[in-house]
Formats: C-alpha cells, sequence, structure tokens
C-alpha cells in the first residue's frame, strides 16, 4: 500500500479523480443554494469538471510533488479554478444562450477551498503514510545536479526501497527530497519523482527550507574550477556532505552501472582546488617489474605507501628498512594480508645512522632501487634537538647514498620537502643539504648509479601533519590552532606525492629534482574553516580557530623552488626539473665532514654554526617571514 502511495503517477491520476468529484459536489451545492434546475446544474457539472481539470493541468497544478507543496504552490490550483470556470461559462453560455455569473462565482469559490483543502489534509496524511515504517537512520538528502549520475543514483535508491533483499537496503537510507541544477530547462521539473527546486547560489537557501540532512555531490564530471566553487557552498551549511568521485575513478560495469556504493564523504583534498594528479603507470611498470626495491623509512607514511604502490608492479623483492618496529610490523602484516605470499617481502630493523648495517643489508640483498623516505620531518622538535636531525637526515643519507653507489644500485631516489628551499629551520636545511649530497654524488659520475631528489609540499594525511591535528581538536571539542592568519601552504594526497616519487624514478636521467605543480597554496586558517564546516559545525561560533603564533624555525610561506634554478618540462605536464645547483666538490666534502665530526660529538652550537656554512640559503625565519610580510 506505502509503495502505491509513493508512485508519482499513482498520485496524479488519484488527485484528479479527486479533483473531479470535488468540483462536482460543489456544482451540486451551488446549484442547490442558489436554487437551479437540475439541468442547469447536470450540464454544469459536465462542462466545468472537463474545463477545470484541462485548467488545472496546464497550470501545473499536477506537476508539484504533495508533501512539499508550499503556500505559492496553492496558486496554480486557484488560476485553474478561475479558468476552468470561465471556460465553462463561455461554453454554458454558448450552448443555453445565458450567461449564470452568481452560479459560476459560487462554484468556482467553493471548488477553490475544497482544491486547496484536500490537497493540505491529503499532504499531512501522506507524509505520515510514507514515513511510516521509514528507517530510522534514512536521512532528507539533497542532490546537486540532475544529470545522469544523479537519475541513476535516485532509480537504485527507489529499487532498494521497493526491494526484499537486506543487501539492498543500503540505498533506502537516502530520502531524496530535492535537487539543485543549474541549467534553468530543469527547475521546477523532476527526475525520478524528485523535484528540481533551484540554482547552486540558492544551495544554504533549500538546505534550511527543506530540513535537508545529507547533500550529494552529483556530477562526477564537474570541470574542477566550479567543482572548487560547488563544494565551497556545500561546506559553508551546516549539513554533511558527501560526493561521487570524479568520473575517470568511477566503477561503472557495462550491464549494471551501480553509483550508491561509491559514494564516500568529501575529503580536505576536495577543497584543494584542482584534480588528484595522474601518473604514467606504464612508465612505472616497467621500472619496477622484476626489479629488487628498498624503501627506507618504509614503515612511515610515505614509505609505507611507497611499499603499497611497489608491490603493485611485480617487483623481484621489497625490502623495508625502518627503525620503528611498530610502523614496519603494520605494513608487513598489512602486505602479507593483502597478497597472500605471492609477494616476496622482507622487513628489516635497521637505522640509516648505522653505516655498517646498511652495508650488511646491501650486500646481503642486492637491491637495484633504493627510495630514501627515512628522515626527521617535524620542524619544530628538530629545532629543540638540531643534533638529531643533522645524524639521521644528513649522515644518515649520505650512508645510504655513497653504499648504494659503492654496490652499483641502478638508481637511488632521494625524498625532499619544500622546507629545503631557503630554509629556516634546521630540518628544511637538513634536508637540502641532503639534496645536495645526492646532486654531489651525481656530480662524480663515478659507478652506474644514477640519483634523483623529488620534492613536494605538505602531504595530507601524513604523519605530523595538521589534518589530524585539527580533527582531534573538533571532535574533542577544543578550539583549533593555527599558528598565523596569513600562513600558506602547498598540499598534496599522499597517493600522489609517492606516485612523483616512483614517476620521477622512473624517468630520471640522473642528478635532476623533481617538483610537483602543486596548484595554487592553501591558506592554513581556510583549510581549518572548511574542515570544521565539513563536521557541519560553524567556525568560530560552534568551534573556535585560535592563533597562537609562528612555532620556532616555521614560515609564513613556503616554496618549491630556490631562487637559482629554472624550471624544465617533462613527459608529464605537472612534473617539472628543476636545474641543479653545481656542487663545489672540494669544499663541500670537507664541509660536510666537518659537520659530521661536530654533530657526532653534539656540540649544539657549533653544528649549526656549520649547518649554515653548508647550506648557504639557511637563513632565520624572522629575516625570511620580515620579507615576506613587507612583499604581501
Amino acid at each position: 500500500m506505502k509503495a502505491i502511495i509513493q508512485n508519482f503517477k499513482f498520485r496524479k491520476i488519484a488527485l484528479a479523480i479527486a479533483d473531479a468529484f470535488i468540483i462536482a459536489i460543489s456544482s451540486m451545492m451551488t446549484g442547490y443554494m442558489v436554487g437551479e434546475s437540475r439541468k442547469v446544474i447536470g450540464i454544469s457539472v459536465v462542462i466545468s469538471t472537463i474545463c477545470c481539470l484541462l485548467a488545472l493541468f496546464v497550470c501545473g497544478a499536477y506537476s508539484k510533488l504533495w508533501r512539499y507543496f508550499k503556500s505559492k504552490d496553492y496558486l496554480s490550483c486557484v488560476y485553474g479554478v478561475l479558468i476552468g470556470m470561465s471556460l465553462s461559462c463561455v461554453i454554458y453560455a454558448v450552448v443555453v444562450d445565458k450567461v449564470y455569473l452568481k452560479y459560476s462565482i459560487i462554484h468556482a469559490v467553493i471548488s477553490i477551498i475544497g482544491i486547496c483543502l484536500f490537497r493540505y489534509l491529503f499532504k499531512t496524511t501522506f507524509i505520515k503514510l510514507t514515513k511510516t515504517g521509514e528507517m530510522s537512520n534514512c536521512k532528507r538528502t539533497m542532490f546537486i545536479g540532475g544529470g545522469k549520475a544523479a537519475q541513476m543514483m535516485l532509480k537504485e535508491i527507489h529499487n532498494a526501497r521497493a526491494s526484499v533483499y537486506e543487501e539492498e537496503k543500503e540505498a533506502a537510507i537516502y530520502n531524496p527530497v530535492c535537487i539543485i541544477d543549474d541549467d534553468d530547462a530543469k527547475i521546477g521539473t523532476t527526475i525520478e519523482g524528485v523535484l528540481v527546486v533551484g540554482k547552486t547560489q540558492e544551495i544554504d537557501k533549500y538546505v534550511k527550507e527543506y530540513k535537508i540532512d545529507q547533500i550529494i555531490f552529483a556530477i562526477p564530471s564537474c570541470l574542477e574550477e566550479e567543482r572548487q566553487r560547488i563544494l565551497n557552498l556545500c561546506s559553508a551549511t551546516k549539513v554533511a556532505v558527501k560526493i561521487i568521485p570524479f568520473i575517470s575513478n568511477l566503477l561503472l560495469d557495462a550491464e549494471e552501472p551501480t553509483l550508491i556504493n561509491q559514494i564516500r564523504d568529501i575529503k580536505v583534498e576536495d577543497l584543494l582546488g584542482r584534480e588528484p594528479i595522474k601518473f604514467d603507470n606504464r612508465d612505472i611498470k616497467n621500472f619496477i617489474n622484476g626489479k629488487v626495491c628498498m624503501v627506507t623509512g618504509g614503515g612511515g607514511s610515505i614509505g609505507s605507501e611507497l611499499v603499497r604502490q611497489i608491490a603493485k608492479y611485480n617487483p623481484e623483492q621489497v625490502i623495508i628498512v625502518d627503525i620503528y618496529e611498530n610502523n614496519a610490523y603494520e605494513i608487513q602484516q598489512e602486505l602479507l594480508m593483502e597478497y597472500s605470499g605471492e609477494l616476496n617481502l622482507v622487513t628489516l630493523i635497521a637505522s640509516v645512522r648505522d653505516y655498517y648495517r646498511i652495508n650488511q643489508i646491501m650486500e646481503r640483498y642486492k637491491p637495484q632501487i633504493v627510495f630514501h623516505a627515512a628522515a626527521h620531518k617535524h620542524v619544530p622538535l628538530m629545532e629543540v634537538s638540531p643534533m638529531e636531525a643533522i645524524k639521521n637526515n644528513i649522515i644518515g643519507t649520505f650512508n645510504v647514498a655513497t653504499l648504494a653507489q659503492y654496490h652499483e644500485v641502478e638508481r637511488f631516489v632521494m625524498i625532499s620537502t619544500d622546507k629545503a628551499v631557503n630554509p629556516t629551520n634546521v630540518m628544511g636545511a637538513s634536508k637540502r643539504c641532503c639534496e645536495m649530497i645526492v646532486q654531489y654524488l651525481s656530480q662524480q659520475k663515478e659507478g652506474k648509479t644514477e640519483f634523483v631528489t623529488t620534492r613536494f609540499g605538505n602531504v595530507l594525511g601524513s604523519n605530523g601533519s595538521v589534518i589530524p591535528l585539527f580533527k582531534r581538536q573538533i571532535e574533542q571539542g577544543k578550539p583549533v590552532t593555527v599558528t598565523h592568519p596569513d600562513i600558506i601552504r602547498y598540499f598534496m594526497t599522499i597517493p600522489e606525492a609517492v606516485s612523483l616519487v616512483m614517476e620521477a624514478a622512473a624517468i630520471a636521467q640522473g642528478g635532476e629534482i623533481f617538483v610537483l605543480d602543486m596548484g595554487q597554496p592553501v591558506r592554513i586558517v581556510a583549510l581549518a574553516e572548511n574542515l570544521i564546516r565539513m563536521y557541519g559545525k560553524v567556525p568560530y561560533k560552534d568551534v573556535p580557530i585560535e592563533f597562537t603564533g609562528l612555532r620556532p624555525g616555521e614560515k609564513i610561506k613556503e616554496e618549491l623552488l630556490m631562487n637559482e634554478e629554472g624550471l624544465e618540462k617533462t613527459s608529464n605536464k605537472l612534473i617539472y626539473i628543476g636545474k641543479q645547483i653545481d656542487i663545489d666538490e672540494s669544499t663541500f666534502a670537507e664541509k660536510l665532514s666537518y659537520l659530521r665530526d661536530v654533530a657526532s660529538k653534539n656540540d649544539e652550537k657549533l653544528a649549526i654554526k656549520a649547518l649554515h656554512d653548508i647550506v648557504p640559503t639557511f637563513v632565520t625565519p624572522e629575516e625570511f617571514n620580515s620579507k615576506v610580510m613587507v612583499t604581501a
């Protein structure tokens, strides 16, 4: 019974029959009130009923869903009855050569009251009937986009509601209420029984008007700039936002396309203002296939994703090297379950600081490709413990890189950071020194190892990134802390960062710094605001944002290139090669040796001075930030 009531075609027919009955009864009532003959009443019933039903149809009285009838929608009933009655008067005058004005006016008034009252009562009854038995977690849903994707999803939802199979009930948690679309021709029409109510600039208005619980962004082929605009409007509401993946990421079977199971929560990366970066998997596959690959720092956020992606391309062997046993164990177990013994995986606990241990590993396993991801990356912590950044990052890189050269590793890939550009902190300066070590070894042209550096910005979701911190603060009901209102950063996802490393390794010739075009930098405060909205809260009202001041060694603005570096295009339009600065080999080796000696003695003052000496672009944060603030 409920399914019949919810069928839109049935409701239109039922409503038309009810209207015809009301008009006929009101005609009889009017006739007896004014004392007309039975003949006049009989003719009036037929003519007025036919004319009014036609006029009501033309005026759109049957194109609206009952549950969404508002005061202005009742006007279509008023106009339909008035036009119908006027037309019936004309016809009646022609047939009997007489105008019954008083009769027609009273008949029209009674018919209008009856039709509008019936709709109001039926709307109330309909909502009660259809809500009885609805799932308790069924959410009132707004769809953004009235195209093919929305149509397919709505069909799935309707089918799932009618289904008796439990596995199809997942889609029934969606209660489609309205659709938003910028196509003028669609507004006022229905798609699978759901009304298209307005345009995207009215999203907030209709969220409030229809008491929306969640929004589904259903335009997978939307251009990125438009996607960004609409998602910003969605995130500004107080409701949850879900999204269909980019059209290239949709998994649709030709015979039975499904979209419901691919709907996911909106992620912060959806608000970064660019599409996920795509890489040439064929190059990577040809490069990795059949090779022994070693990943230092293989248990970390970047290292573990490197291992995951390497495993997809049929390597001969994957060697995870990490000093932190818990992380190494987690990625080991994940891969063992994923590949069920088909992957030749070795997990080793070792420190890149230990030259002899790394030598032992390379001598035994003979890696052909080394991805060097091991590093201390937390800026404020390394400001407090600068010796650890020098020992782990610089000396560790020197150990792994020189041993790779000695053992004739085919390619050594060093993972760097945008903080290495004009560094203002020990961590950034140590990574710049690592870049210089790789360049130094590449210039020597000894052995067959090709050295390459990859440089990218902040990684969303990595250990120590701002997003997990913001999420914890919001979930615990605490203020979100941002260091400075003007601070901006480049962002990318972990899979993007790792794909860059893999692509760089595949196309490298030796000696390059690969730089990713990461789009426009993002203001951290805007990122915090969007994340708060994604939790259905209002920034500064429900969740305060506090500015705590720049941390030790922190920049206002990060860079991806130094002034001395130029850009050269690669086969991938979003990857560039930064021209390396030549290293004075004689003085560099001497300075590096001195830095290692003073660091090993834990002489902090001399070590930092030596770091400034070997990295001439290393400046104080105050000096750098003052210049940025002036130019800004």
